[in-house]
């Protein structure tokens, strides 16, 4: 019995041509066969393709994060500083014109001044001039006043400028609104 096994496996294998095939091809004709019917792959693929976009979006948002963190790294030491500014703008006010005082308010003033340009080419601009129009976002209005000749609802008076670092609000203004009495 055995050689009559033996000589049908042998008609089989005289049948059919022998195919030789790597690895890489049977698993491409798998997938290209088999697989593209399978839930199983679908399923798989659906995954994958949720994991890359999930994976690129985190990259994008770190990516953005970061860039956030390095505009904005000096906006602490920055807002240290706004109580010097505030502080020599005050002497230039309060010194008023006792000539006596005349060259240590110009040295002040100098000062203030290259601060305030130093400041600036670290991002750093003042806002809240008189005359400008009064907006919520850059200016904190801590009252109103009547100022006959200027326009409604414009900055009359500074009482306290703001700053902004690179289009954030670091301090709002406080200003003195104009507004028209009604007669």
């Amino acid at each position: 019995m055995p050689e009559i096994e033996k000589n049908e496996a042998q008609e089989h294998s005289a049948e059919a041509p022998k195919v030789d095939i790597n690895e890489e091809e049977l698993q491409a004709l798998c997938k290209a066969h088999v697989c593209t019917k399978c839930a199983v792959m679908a399923e798989a693929e659906d995954i994958k393709l949720r994991a890359l976009a999930d994976n690129e979006n985190f990259k994008r948002r770190i990516q953005r994060e970061t860039e956030e963190v390095r505009r904005y790294a000096t906006e602490s030491v920055l807002s240290d500083l706004l109580p010097v500014l505030d502080n020599l703008a005050l002497a230039i006010e309060h010194a008023g014109d006792d000539p006596a005082c005349k060259n240590l308010i110009m040295g002040v003033d100098m000062t203030r001044k290259i601060f305030l340009d130093t400041l600036k080419r670290h991002g750093l601009e003042c806002v809240g001039a008189c005359g400008e129009a009064f907006d919520p976002a850059k200016h904190e209005a801590i009252g109103t006043v009547c100022e006959p000749g200027k326009d409604e609802d414009c900055v009359a008076k500074v009482s306290l400028s703001g700053y902004v670092l690179k289009g954030r609000v670091i301090r709002p203004a406080k200003v003195l609104v104009n507004k028209k009495t009604e007669a």
